[in-house]
């Protein structure tokens, strides 16, 4: 077969295309760059086009050609530094790789950064793909998805590893559409308003859960076809389940065939080793400062959210790409040129990524996974934020499991770590995480992390759950927390569901299920997240008893609820709390009941109201606090006459 590429015909990139992809603004690159089956003088082929400013020769390779590089060899655009193709006759499905000759006369294979598809690991060759076929069927969601704003709105996020949530008996792999069979209705069942999935992306080593990648636009094909993801989408979204993915914008791959030294020379990392070297993962930085990466990355995010309908994202190592000397080791310290440590570079692409994004997509979610005290990073730029919707909030999950883990005896001594949180609660907008990084690696699951005999364990683990429920903030947590997964997270393993066989695990999921949709249907706990009038104390202080009181506002008059939570293993009877009217208050919730594994100490009668002043407040009454428990307390109506009524869970 013989190449047809010219500068002057219609296979090449406009000229405004090229002068936006090198301006850094091209923020739909992968119509540009890539793969495309297309038509070109009546015939029908691939189009391809890649980016190798320094290479001496780029040819396209495949079984279509018996991998020959001299036969469909690409020309370069004029002072562009890229280079395009027209192979009539293929189609898709047909496996392809760039053969690219170096200044110094190497021979490099090397998958198309832009690629669509790629082969199942641990083959590496680019597949071409369409995009185009999937018919959908979520208009209606995408169309109130960017209506309505998630900052007053209950948001409940289940992170996934797909490859590791449930597994064929055979030991095989679930597929996208599989999954969505079988893990979509269980998610509606639990209460989750959305799925976050570990990177999806195409990535060479299953060990790397998906954060060291080879293929950004390539959904991998570990668990089926492009369609196939569109399909366990589609249906998320039919079912009113919204769909977040990981993404890795820090950093890349080594791997041979990757984007290490694409054309020969460091061209998506620095040229500066100390910059692009991240020695403690072993993978290369983006150069930020190349305006051409800002369009790769750009269009990579938006280029999910329009062929996949992704409703957002959670950036994973934030820190790292605004700090220069942030988890990355090195000889020497790193310095910009006003010789601070941060990424100049990095913090411009942030801002004007999510820009981009926002500007296109109002209603999606982008979160920044951000571990130091860097201000704004959930303040628009035109304050001078970082610009993202949400932060998570990794300082307050630290220490709460830091404060879990102790023997209640130990508490009282460390009763600040319960109550810090509440110094910059809404100095951010925060989402907080149970998440994969906080049950491997030696550290434990949650429920395992809990101090005392097996029914402590349980004991605390439905305090820390309700702890996570109550606090202000959006909650996210990691698969298996919904049923106590034992031991902590192996990728390689499907998760404990045996479990749900003993009778403590199903008590304790029916605990996850009764609070979770009670945290869904009760707008105090949600309507005003990231406000201080949404919160407030009752009693911070009584490290004593380790008991704190808080109440939940929403935004209208009289929507609150009381929280109680009792950090030590004694109950507490006649126990006095302020409030802040008269009436009568009955107990909407507590941990502590039997059917959810717990000793049964309840306040099953209504409370009636004192007109005794305590804690600041001008009334109070008496309650039980039940042991390692929570307890909420709303104002009795006609239509809250009792507890949660759990077997309609």
């Amino acid at each position: 077969m013989n190449s047809i590429a010219s500068q002057n015909t219609d296979i090449a990139p406009s000229e405004l295309e090229l002068h936006l992809f090198h301006e850094g603004t091209l923020f739909e690159s992968y119509k540009m760059l890539g793969a495309h089956v297309s038509t070109y003088k009546g015939i029908d082929g691939v189009r391809f086009s890649v980016w190798a400013p320094h290479a001496k020769r780029v040819a396209v390779v495949g079984d279509f050609n018996n991998w020959n590089g001299n036969e469909n060899q690409m020309l370069q655009v004029k002072h562009s530094g890229i280079w395009v193709s027209f192979i009539p006759g293929l189609e898709e499905g047909e496996i392809y790789k760039y053969e690219i000759e170096t200044v110094n006369g190497e021979r490099k294979l090397k998958a198309d950064p832009y690629a669509f598809f790629s082969e199942l690991r641990p083959n590496t060759a680019s597949v071409v793909k369409r995009l185009d076929q999937y018919q959908w069927k979520d208009k209606k969601w995408l169309i109130k998805r960017d209506k309505e704003k998630s900052y007053h709105k209950p948001l409940l996020v289940y992170e996934l590893h797909m490859a590791s949530w449930k597994k064929k008996e055979n030991g095989d792999l679930y597929s996208y559409r599989e999954l969505a069979d079988e893990l979509i209705d269980y998610v509606v069942e639990h209460g989750f308003t959305h799925i976050e999935v570990m990177p999806v992306m195409e990535h060479p080593l299953d060990l790397s859960w998906g954060y060291q990648l080879t293929g950004f636009y390539s959904i991998t094909s570990r668990h089926g076809s492009p369609e196939d993801f569109m399909y366990f989408v589609d249906q998320c979204h039919q079912k009113e389940i919204g769909v977040i993915l990981d993404w890795v914008p820090a950093h890349f791959c080594r791997d041979e065939h990757g984007l290490g030294r694409f054309d020969g020379t460091p061209l998506y990392e620095p040229h500066d080793s100390r910059k692009a070297d991240r020695p403690l993962w072993g993978t290369y930085s983006f150069d930020f400062s190349k305006p051409e990466i800002h369009s790769f990355l750009i269009s990579n995010i938006l280029f999910w959210m329009e062929i996949y309908h992704i409703d957002g994202f959670r950036a994973d190592a934030v820190s790292s790409m605004i700090y220069l000397n942030h988890d990355n080791p090195q000889s020497e310290k790193l310095t910009n040129q006003f010789g601070g440590e941060e990424n100049v570079e990095a913090i411009s692409f942030l801002k004007k990524m999510n820009e981009a994004v926002f500007a296109k997509y109002p209603g999606v979610l982008m979160m920044a996974e951000e571990a130091t005290d860097h201000p704004l990073v959930s303040a628009p730029t035109s304050i001078g934020g970082l610009g993202f919707n949400y932060k998570w909030n990794m300082g307050w999950a630290n220490d709460l499991l830091k404060y879990m883990k102790l023997h209640p005896s130990e508490r009282p001594y460390h009763h600040n770590l319960l109550t810090f949180s509440f110094f910059y609660a809404f100095s951010e907008n925060f989402i907080l995480p149970f998440s994969h990084d906080d049950v491997v690696h030696g550290k434990l699951s949650l429920l395992n992390k809990m101090p005392g005999d097996y029914w402590q364990k349980f004991a605390n683990y439905r305090l820390l759950y309700g702890y996570l429920m109550t606090h202000p903030g959006k909650k996210l947590v990691f698969m298996g927390a919904e049923f106590g997964q034992f031991a902590e997270w192996k990728e390689l393993e499907e998760l404990d569901w045996l479990l749900l066989d003993y009778e403590s695990h199903a008590n304790l999921n029916r605990y996850i299920k009764t609070i979770q949709h009670f945290y869904k249907n009760t707008s105090s706990l949600w309507r005003l997240d990231h406000e201080q009038d949404g919160f407030e104390w009752i009693d911070a202080d009584n490290r004593d008893q380790s008991v704190i009181t808080f109440m939940r506002h929403g935004k209208r008059k009289g929507d609150y609820c009381i929280i109680v939570c009792n950090f030590s293993t004694a109950v507490y009877h006649d126990y006095r709390i302020g409030v802040p009217s008269t009436g009568k208050y009955i107990e909407v919730l507590n941990s502590d009941e039997e059917i959810f594994g717990g000793s049964g100490q309840l306040n099953e009668k209504v409370i009636t109201v004192d007109k005794q002043p305590h804690h600041n407040q001008p009334y109070s009454m008496n309650i039980k606090v039940p042991p390692l428990g929570i307890a909420i307390f709303m104002k009795q109506t006609k239509k809250r006459q009792g507890r949660v009524i759990h077997n309609e869970i």
